[in-house]
């Protein structure tokens, strides 16, 4: 395309008379246009502004096409001038497609008005002002009103644009002038317009909005910021300097001006305020008023400065919160919290670290003070100025200064792969404000403090490899050290360590002596010998004090002197003790049993006594102290709180003082709770331990330690006699040791399972859990929901009729149980039918008795006809007395009476037909009361007649338009029903129609009655439901009675009505409720499935959606229901729209999360309607309320207003901004998604992270902003816009980050965080009020909550087997797990969402997580711990339930389960874990421990169990010992050995962790259900996933804790029924459990193969079973669980993939799934970063596999029983040789392979002649046997393992000595060989097709149990749909 130049436009494009423009050329490019919204929705970051204009050419272009047309030349002109070289991301091809639509446009609209463009433009804006922005100013609301200025506001400026100013009228000018004042009174809103005039929402009418903005609004009397500028006074053209005083509408105002805060930020604050404000008012008065309360105010001003003034008073520093008597204190308060949130508001990532924003706000305050009290300044002598500042100054001054340190500590940590050791985290800097240190910053903040002081040396100096660790002298950690290693375990929790340990002393102390248990009182030596358990603690103690101050190295130089000096004197004590005690007990010992000595001399003289025993109780004494305060937690509470000196000095030894932690204690009542629980426990453990695990090993060990062994296998360097045997002694010892440590996990699941249970059971929990259970209660339903509900509302019980009180409870009820039966219709949960039996009548007084639901009065009408037809007795009484005895017959019987009447009288319009049905039911009232119904009519006749009735009501529910048509056939039933009951019911029925009135004509003919009916009644909403339900009660059988069919919905009925019962709060009026935020962190992940998604098929021809309607078929049928009744009611249905919502509320998807979490709206809504509206409401029914319009309306604004003052949901979709303006259909696919649920609920908010390109100094930069939007008419609309002092997202971990920047635009005091895979349920909506009242209730003496825990429903358990288990895992944990946390162990954590925070505690204390990079990768449980250090209280309340998605494959699974892992890793390391380790009492320590990172550790002590009891065995085995002990005449008890030896195989079986499961599903489901589904489980192989996921546990939680490398992995959350391929699972398995796997499997295999000649096998398999399993599982759990798994052509597949993937190359840019080199790279990238502790470890722990080679070498033919040195030293050069070979081999085939072949070929010849030559020699001459070969193979295998294990430690010695590419050849050769080991039987199995089909049904037997048809699925064959 040619280019343009000088003043004209595009080709063909008038130009525009007020401007020139140049451009330079461009090329063309073509820009996907959608719709005609792409141009102003895809707008370049740093074109931003032109985005109004496009916008609004948009919106008129419809109206006037060359306006439109003229704004779009205009914002094009704008671009080109700002940025003329497209210079800008994005801009050369955003101009470019503009200019080609301007040229398109020209053309076409070039002649659509005979006026010039000026004249036009003129004309159309006087036109649009005076119809829109005059005429709309009192008619339309606030949002439209702000559109409609805006773009005003953008065609005045295209008209300047165009026109010179001064020819522009004056009447255009002024209708400007007015346009530009009220754009301030029009912006974009969030909740509150509060400056729009004219129509205003009802919200701005509540009485608290009115009083708190007033309040706000008072700064008359503040002293007003001044501006400075310079003007000219005099004629010479001199200045000087004037003061013009700047204007401010309220006190943030106010604020603003004088700190410089943002313009986004004020608006932002100003409404949380407000809203804050108003809530809390709301609840502390009843009368309206314009004024606050004084209480109000304070009330928020104690829980916002409730930190603050801790601080204070930590760091002794005066609190600068200060309140003259003589100024208005109201206004003070409001000032100071106005001034905290504005700080909080705009602190970015800062908002992390609390006390870092308490100094802030303390000095910010105090300049506060000084400008309204005109002070001196402290420092300077200055008086505090009050110029104002611009709107920038608090973020550049302030913020950005702290966020520099903060950005460039986080440089530091290379991505999270540098040791935290090398850099400052968020608790690092702010843990530099818990020091009085903190004020040598000064204010203003001096940039050159040794806080803002960073040598950068280390990044130019570092290497690839130093990840961080340059030669720059890092600044210390503060007060803690996260330094990588397993001893944070003993130092966290030594109190637990010392205490088994000692223990165990005790325990083999006891056992040792003959005495037994009883020694320990009676016998001399055993009290002795006990008594040396001191010297172990104090050794012990010496550990724990040299490991405080070692791993705390590197935090030295920030500490205090008293806390050096603290460390330094706790060792000097510690090392004494050490030296005292053995020294004193050696003396004591001589000396008689203290405990005789003491009952033996009672009054004697204690001068006798030991020293040892004195020293013991000085040694104790520290420990004495401590039980004591146990016991004494308030005193404990105060003495840690106190800030007195003499307290400090006191507390000083104790321990370190810090600024949380300090007075975590529980009141006594839950103190004795969980220490009885753990008393009881320990007792069980101690118990078991010392009788099972313990005293059958002592005697056998005896015997072992003094048989005498000469007969060794090998050359043994430390003959056993001299030691004692002791080698076999720690051989046999050693895994029970590790059992003895682990157990206590075990005796802890058994015991929460039973207090669990028991809790439960108290709680109410599964009373009601079947539907034939809710029948039985249903009566109580009513009343146990308006309990709950009701309330505010209630008339007192006494005076009012208790009928009259139930039909309130009843009518209420049905309002809510509707609503939740149409919502459970409108998810398509349930059919048509199904609603129609559940629903209860809104109007409840039509009749006489109580309206159930039919599904209650199933059969009962059918069954009444039955018993009347047969009865046979005389008198009423007896048929009477039958029907009352249930209830629900009863009422089914009058209520079809008296509908029936009312339907027949309604339908008639004919008088005397109506008289005649009248004396019907006259005649049959009289003979009920007359006791003569039996005798009076004939019973036989019901049958005939309920035949009749049938037809009558079936025509009646018939389509509205065909009943014209049907009305003959309705007047003839109806005369049928009147006959029956005159002829064949009632015995004298003849005379009715024999009394007719004297006026009837003769004439008048029998046929003609019942003829004139009311057809039009049936368009009547409430008759047609009476209709319908009669139908209902008349027709319905016994299958209603498992209605809903739907196992969701039942869940969901069950669930609720049983949660009535439950110990649940009364709700209060929702005006008194709290008000709460919901936050969903998002990032992009699927909005809303695409058609594309849904219909693109797998490998097996299978889409998303074809696969959604075989597993929901009944929701399927129940959708296409829905749609046919939508599309006869609507025309412009979008069916395939509703197809994709339909399947992505299956799925895991923002969708679905959205629609969940604003049920809390829609629940809302309808109880403020209900409160509002009054009785009339509930008795006459919520839908068929007949309001009037202006009632109604009143009504429901005030229902909306109620609504926003409550509730508000904000979605961080961080980068919805990017996905804006992407290119990428995906990314397009999400914006728009998100966009359009904007659009579609009103209530919802976005917010997001704008990244935009500024020219700052002629360079372009980026600059962030925190940006939220809401739905308007087409477009999302800014509300508010904050500038960020940069990337928020790149210091700490994304989640957190993403929540954090996100957090300032919730409202509220609660704040619910939910994950973007949850679900939420209306019935559970509306348990919101009663949920938000535990903040009121005090828990534990007088603590409210801090953090309610909800339970969870994992909704994703329902097809495959694997997803089952997951279910159950997670529902157990967050049930009866969560529950014993809560109560009686007072630990619970934040466990992730959907907890609730207290919004106004966490804000204040750092947020409801933390997000240090790496060591914060559990963001969720911090803020727990956050919250209990900081004196929080966290509850657990199970009667509210939130839908849960969580992974339902095996390799989602399983990367789920590895995250965790890694994530308890870095918490080990943490400082919060450390700091509750230390500060829990000695219980709650333990709870904490074996709930936390203690459940994960001893996951590993399992599975290290396993090794050290094999390789125990695999030395006494190759040595000899074991035959030499099994085969010794002394040993006798070598059964009672054996058996002590396999008890830690019942232990790898892991089944007693199932335990709480089974009770959860018992208590829930019933124990019947529970033992069943536990049987399923074990037969879908349950135990095997269990096994491998312990791996999983085991691998990722050590791997951290040695050598890092934590990451987020990213699980994926769709639908997982595709065959993962062999190369897939080998990647992921291999180092976690293949490799481990093969190792258990050669240890089983050697020590059954030279240990089988003298023991007996069934003794072998009993001890080695259970590492059989776990072999077997670790090592093929991935393939029998993957779908398709033994389908021979998927195998042949695998094996051709996995073999491509093991030969490529790798290299930089190719993907691990690729290349195994570029895999094997990345997976051994952790030793890269790891320390040198960890690779030394991981070097030492290599040299085990040469165990194998020296043992086996020496039991081969070959070695003839030699037992020389020599024998192993030629293994090795065996060994070297084949290596040696190899390399040749190696090095030939590069050199010599492609351009010498014969030589090559030659070498292999050479090669292979020799090595026949060597086997032959070694045959013949040497005694070499062909078991040698193996054996062989099994020595030198792992030794070359090892060798590689070695070398990866050691990369970078090797690649310098050129040896790393035979290193990755070797590799390469074993993983062939492994590979090969773990297809094979892979392979086989497939030959048989009936394995696969075995696993299928073993894989998703869930399914076929719904009748599925998953091999079908899986097969890939598809059943055209019938209704297709």
């Amino acid at each position: 395309m040619a280019s343009t130049s000088g003043a004209k436009g595009p080709p063909n494009v008038p130009r525009m008379p007020s401007r020139r423009m140049t451009r330079n050329p461009t090329r063309n490019l073509e820009l996907q246009n959608e719709e005609g919204t792409v141009d102003s929705e895809m707008v370049p970051s740093s074109l931003a502004f032109v985005v109004p204009i496009l916008r609004a050419a948009n919106e008129i272009e419809q109206e006037n096409p060359r306006v439109a047309y003229l704004c779009r030349f205009h914002a094009f002109e704008k671009a080109h001038t700002r940025d003329p070289s497209s210079s800008g991301r994005g801009v050369r091809q955003f101009k470019t497609y503009l200019l080609h639509r301007l040229e398109k446009e020209g053309e076409l609209t070039e002649t659509w008005s005979s006026r010039s463009d000026t004249r036009e433009l003129l004309s159309y804006y006087q036109k649009y002002y005076e119809e829109n922005v005059r005429e709309g100013e009192f008619t339309k609301r606030p949002e439209e009103m702000a559109k409609i200025i805006q773009i005003a506001a953008v065609l005045y400026d295209v008209l300047t644009a165009m026109v010179p100013a001064s020819n522009i009228d004056g009447k255009t000018k002024m209708y400007a002038l007015d346009v530009e004042n009220k754009r301030t009174q029009y912006e974009h809103y969030n909740i509150l317009p509060l400056y729009a005039v004219g129509v205003k929402p009802a919200i701005m009418e509540v009485p608290e909005i009115k009083a708190a903005l007033n309040a706000l609004r008072k700064v008359e009397n503040l002293p007003m910021p001044i501006i400075l500028s310079r003007v000219a006074v005099s004629n010479d053209g001199s200045t000087m300097p004037t003061e013009r005083v700047i204007k401010v509408n309220d006190i943030l105002d106010w604020l603003s001006s004088i700190f410089g805060f943002q313009k986004g930020n004020v608006a932002n604050q100003r409404e949380h305020l407000i809203l804050l404000l108003a809530n809390i008012d709301i609840r502390n008065k009843n009368a309206a008023s314009l004024e606050l309360k004084e209480d109000t105010v304070e009330q928020l001003l104690f829980k916002t400065f409730k930190n603050y003034n801790s601080w204070c008073h930590y760091v002794r520093c005066k609190s600068n919160l200060r309140f003259p008597e003589d100024r208005s204190i109201q206004q003070l308060q409001l000032i100071y919290i106005a001034l905290y949130l504005l700080i909080w508001g705009e602190a970015s990532n800062i908002r992390f670290m609390p006390e870092c924003l308490c100094y802030i706000f303390h000095n910010m305050c105090n300049d506060v003070y000084g400008i309204l009290y005109s002070n001196v300044h402290p420092v300077s002598g200055d008086t505090y100025q009050s110029a104002a500042r611009d709107e920038e100054c608090f973020l550049r001054e302030v913020i950005t200064p702290i966020y520099e340190v903060l950005l460039k500590e986080a440089k530091r940590n290379n991505k999270g792969k540098a040791s935290h050791t090398m850099w400052r985290n968020y608790d690092d800097l702010n843990e530099y404000f818990w020091s009085n240190k903190c004020f040598k910053l000064g204010w203003p903040m001096d940039p050159k403090a040794d806080f803002f002081r960073h040598d950068e040396k280390h990044q130019a100096n570092e290497g690839p490899n130093q990840a961080g660790s340059g030669s720059g002298k890092k600044k210390p950690k503060t007060n803690f050290v996260e330094v990588r290693t397993f001893l944070h375990l003993y130092r966290s929790f030594d109190r637990m360590w010392i205490f088994f340990i000692l223990a165990l002393q005790v325990m083999i102390i006891v056992a040792w002596s003959p005495a037994g248990p009883l020694g320990l009182i009676f016998d001399d030596g055993v009290q002795n010998s006990a008594m040396s358990i001191f010297i172990t603690y104090a050794f012990l103690n010496f550990i724990q004090v040299t490991l405080d101050i070692i791993l705390t190295w590197s935090a030295w130089r920030n500490m205090k002197f008293t806390q050096l000096l603290r460390y330094f004197l706790k060792f000097v004590a510690a090392a004494v003790w050490v030296v005292v005690l053995p020294v004193s007990y050696s003396n004591a010992v001589q000396n008689p049993s203290w405990l005789i000595q003491f009952f033996t001399s009672w009054a004697g003289d204690w001068g006798n006594q030991s020293l040892y025993f004195y020293l013991v109780a000085i040694f104790l004494l520290p420990n004495a102290m401590a039980v004591i305060l146990f016991f004494l937690p308030p005193l404990r509470r105060k003495l840690e709180r106190s800030n007195m000196r003499i307290i400090t000095l006191f507390m000083w030894w104790a321990q370190p003082k810090l600024y949380i932690g300090r007075g975590m204690h529980e009141n006594m009542l839950s103190l004795l709770k969980y220490t009885l629980f753990w008393i009881m426990l320990l007792i069980s453990k101690i118990a078991f331990s010392y009788y099972v695990e313990i005293y059958p090993l002592v005697e056998p060990t005896k015997l072992i330690m003094g048989m005498p062994i000469d007969n060794y296998q090998w050359h043994e360097f430390f003959p056993e006699n001299e030691t004692h045997n002791l080698c076999v002694v720690i051989a046999i010892w050693a895994p029970i040791i590790l059992v003895y440590f682990m157990d206590t996990q075990i005796w802890y699941a058994i015991y929460s399972t039973i207090f669990g249970g028991i809790i439960g059971a108290f709680s109410h929990l599964g009373e009601i859990r079947t539907l034939g259970m809710l029948r039985s209660r249903f009566e109580a339903v009513p009343y146990a929901f308006s309990r709950c509900f009701l309330t505010g509302r209630n008339i007192d019980i006494e005076t009012e009729d208790m009928d009259q009180t139930e039909r309130r409870n009843i009518a209420y009820f049905s309002q809510v149980w509707n609503e939740f039966i149409n919502t459970m219709r409108e998810e398509d949960l349930i059919s048509n039918r199904d609603r129609d039996l559940l629903l209860v009548p809104y109007r409840s007084s039509d009749v006489s008795v109580i309206q159930w639901p039919p599904f209650l009065l199933a059969s009962k009408i059918p069954i009444a006809i039955d018993m009347a037809k047969d009865f046979k007795g005389k008198g009423d009484d007896d048929l009477f007395r039958k029907i009352r005895n249930d209830e629900y017959m009863y009422s089914a019987v009058v209520e079809c009476y008296e509908t029936l009447k009312e339907i027949i009288q309604n339908l008639l319009l004919d008088e005397e037909d109506k008289m005649v049905v009248k004396h019907i039911c006259d005649e049959i009232d009289v003979s009920i009361q007359q006791n003569t119904f039996v005798k009076d009519l004939k019973m036989s006749g019901l049958p005939s007649l309920s035949e009749k009735l049938d037809k009558f009501l079936t025509l009646l529910t018939s389509e509205e338009d065909k009943m014209e048509a049907l009305k003959p056939q309705i007047v003839n039933v109806l005369q049928d029903i009147v006959e029956i009951i005159i002829q064949d019911v009632m015995i004298d029925g003849h005379l009715i129609l024999e009394a007719r009135p004297q006026h009837m004509a003769d004439d008048d003919k029998k046929g003609q009655r019942f003829v004139s009916i009311d057809t039009y009644l049936t368009r009547d909403k409430s008759w047609k439901e009476k209709v319908t339900r009669l139908h209902l009660l008349l027709t319905v059988k016994e299958s209603a009675i498992n209605i809903p069919q739907n196992i969701e919905a039942r869940r969901r009925i069950t669930f609720f009505a049983n949660s009535l019962f439950m110990n649940m709060p009364q709700a209060p009026i929702v005006r008194d409720m709290l008000s709460f935020s919901v936050l969903t962190p998002y990032y992009k992940e699927d909005v809303l499935y695409s058609d594309e998604e849904l219909q693109k098929e797998n490998e097996d021809g299978i889409s998303i959606l074809f696969y959604l309607r075989m597993i929901y078929p009944d929701e399927w049928t129940n959708f296409k229901d829905r749609i046919k009744e939508l599309k006869s009611k609507y025309d412009d249905i979008d069916e395939q729209e509703c197809v994709r919502q339909w399947a992505s509320c299956r799925g895991q998807t923002l969708y679905r999360t959205v629609r969940g979490m604003l049920y809390y709206r829609k629940a809302l809504d309808l109880q403020c309607f209900l409160e509002y509206a009054g009785d009339k409401a509930i008795f006459d029914g919520y839908q068929t309320l007949n309001f009037t319009e202006d009632d109604k309306k009143v009504h429901l604004d005030r229902a909306q207003a109620l609504a926003d003052l409550k509730f508000t949901y904000v979605v961080s979709c961080q980068i919805y901004g990017f996905q804006k303006k992407s290119q990428n259909p995906r990314d397009r696919s999400c914006y728009t998604n998100i966009l359009n649920l904007m659009l579609r609920n009103p209530a919802l908010r976005v917010a997001y992270v704008d990244e935009k390109e500024e020219t700052v100094g002629g360079k372009s930069q980026k600059v962030y902003y925190s940006v939220l939007v809401k739905g308007g008419d087409k477009y999302d609309e800014e509300i508010y816009r904050i500038k960020l002092p940069g990337s928020p997202t790149e210091i700490g971990e994304g989640k957190p980050e993403n929540q954090n920047h996100a957090i300032i635009f919730t409202r509220g005091e609660a704040l619910q965080a939910i994950d973007m895979n949850q679900d939420y349920y209306y019935e559970e909506a509306f348990k919101m009020r009663n949920v938000l009242e535990e903040f009121h209730r005090k828990h534990s003496g007088h603590r409210r909550p801090t953090i309610l825990g909800l339970r969870e429903h994992i909704f994703t358990g329902s097809v495959s087997s694997l997803a089952w288990f997951m279910s159950n895992q997670e529902t157990s944990f967050v049930t009866i797990g969560q529950r014993i946390l809560a109560n009686p162990l007072r630990v619970r954590f934040h466990y992730g969402h959907p907890d609730i925070f207290d919004r106004i505690f966490h804000i204040t204390r750092g947020g409801i997580s933390k997000a240090s990079k790496v060591i914060n990768l559990s963001e969720d449980i911090f803020a727990g711990y956050n919250s209990t250090l900081r004196n929080g209280f966290i509850t657990h309340h199970e009667y509210i339930q939130v839908g849960k998605g969580r992974d339902v494959g095996m390799n989602q699974i399983s990367l789920f389960e590895a995250k965790v892992a890694n994530g308890n890793g870095e918490q080990t390391l943490s400082r919060d874990v450390y700091r509750l380790g230390r500060r829990f009492d000695f219980f709650r320590m333990l709870s904490f421990y074996f709930t936390t990172v203690g459940f994960y550790f001893s996951s590993m002590v399992t599975v290290l169990t396993v090794y050290v009891f094999l390789y125990g065995r695999l030395y006494m085995v190759l040595s000899g010992v074991e035959r030499e002990i099994l085969q010794s005449p002394n040993i006798e008890q070598s059964k009672a050995l054996e058996e002590a030896l396999a008890t830690q195989s019942v232990v790898q079986l892991g089944l007693l962790l199932v335990l709480p499961m089974v009770m959860e599903i018992g208590l829930e489901k019933g124990f019947r259900t529970a033992l069943g589904d536990f049987v399923i489980m074990q037969l879908q192989l349950a135990s095997v996933f269990f096994t491998f996921q312990l791996g999983t546990k085991a691998h990722y939680y050590g791997r951290t804790l040695l050598h890092g490398g934590s990451k987020y992995r990213p699980t994926g959350r769709g639908f997982v029924v595709f065959h993962a391929k062999f190369a897939d699972n080998y990647r992921m398995y291999s180092r976690s459990h293949f490799v481990k796997g093969l190792e258990i499997l050669i240890l089983l295999i050697i020590y059954e193969v030279y240990g089988e000649s003298y023991r007996s096998s069934h003794l072998y398999f009993f001890i080695t079973v259970s590492m059989w399993f776990l072999a077997v599982s670790w090592l093929f759990a991935p393939f029998l669980f993957n779908p398709s798994g033994f389908d021979w052509q998927k195998t042949v597949d695998d094996w051709t993939d996995w073999k491509r993937w093991m030969g490529n190359r790798g290299g930089i840019g190719i993907p691990p799934d690729k290349s195994w080199e570029s895999w094997w790279e990345e997976e051994n990238e952790h030793l890269k970063y790891s320390n040198w502790r960890g690779k030394l470890l991981e070097i030492l722990l290599a040299f085990r596999f040469f165990l194998y080679q020296y043992g086996i070498v020496y039991h081969l033919d070959i070695a003839h029983h030699s037992k020389s040195l020599l024998v192993y030293g030629l293994s090795w050069a065996v060994l070297v040789t084949i290596l040696v070979v190899l390399k040749m081999v190696s090095m030939g085939r590069r050199r010599f392979g492609t351009d010498f072949q014969l030589m090559f070929r030659i070498l292999k010849a050479l090669l292979f002649l020799g090595f026949l030559s060597v086997m032959t020699v070694l045959f013949v001459v040497c005694g070499l046997t062909i078991s040698d070969l193996f054996a062989a193979i099994l020595a030198f295998m792992p030794s070359g393992w090892a060798i590689i294990l070695i070398a990866q430690a050691c990369k970078g010695f090797l690649k310098g000595a050129k040896l790393w590419f035979s290193v990755k050849e070797l590799s390469r050769a074993y993983e062939y060989v492994m590979g090969l080991l773990l297809f094979m039987p892979v392979a086989i199995l497939s030959w048989f097709p009936f394995v696969s089909e075995f696993q299928t049904r073993l894989l998703f037997n869930q399914a076929f149990s719904r009748g599925l048809q998953i091999s079908m699925i899986l097969a890939g064959r598809r059943e055209t749909d019938k209704s297709e």
